[in-house]
């Protein structure tokens, strides 16, 4: 049974806050945070990953960066990465969570979720979308 779940991207301000605030609304009681394995420590998320988030109904306030460690992986029972590379960044750092790291787009036919940043406000619309089916899935699976 999972009771936590750490969502990880690269910067922690754009994809993996969305993704758990997203994820946080669909499971009210599990415990569920984010971090990026290069993350901008201590930035709010993105404007325009707030402002879409915002469009649908999330929250992205009071967010702040941080970095991902292996003390971090072991305080979650899941790791929810948006790229196949996230997979090996996050195993190179903490070994042991190699076996519960999986793709956020794991049941969207391990689908990866690309990149927004610095890109147009359409970008980001698409990766909401991409999130918000990931995390629909992820949700029905770990009991929503």
């Amino acid at each position: 049974m999972f009771n936590s779940v750490l969502i990880v991207c690269t910067g922690n301000i754009c994809r993996s806050p969305t993704a758990e605030r997203r994820l946080r609304q669909l499971l009210p009681d599990m415990k569920i945070d984010s971090a990026g394995v290069g993350a901008l420590v201590d930035h709010e998320a993105d404007q325009d990953a707030s402002f879409t988030a915002e469009k649908h109904g999330l929250s992205l306030e009071d967010h702040k960066g941080r970095q991902f460690n292996a003390a971090l992986a072991r305080q979650y029972d899941l790791i929810l990465v948006m790229e196949q590379p996230h997979i090996e960044q996050v195993t190179r750092q903490a070994i042991e969570a190699r076996g519960k790291t999986l793709l956020l787009g794991h049941w969207l036919e391990k689908k990866e979720i690309p990149d927004p940043y610095r890109k147009s406000r359409e970008a980001f619309e698409h990766v909401y979308q991409l999130i918000d089916k990931a995390c629909l899935s992820w949700s029905k699976k770990l009991g929503g």
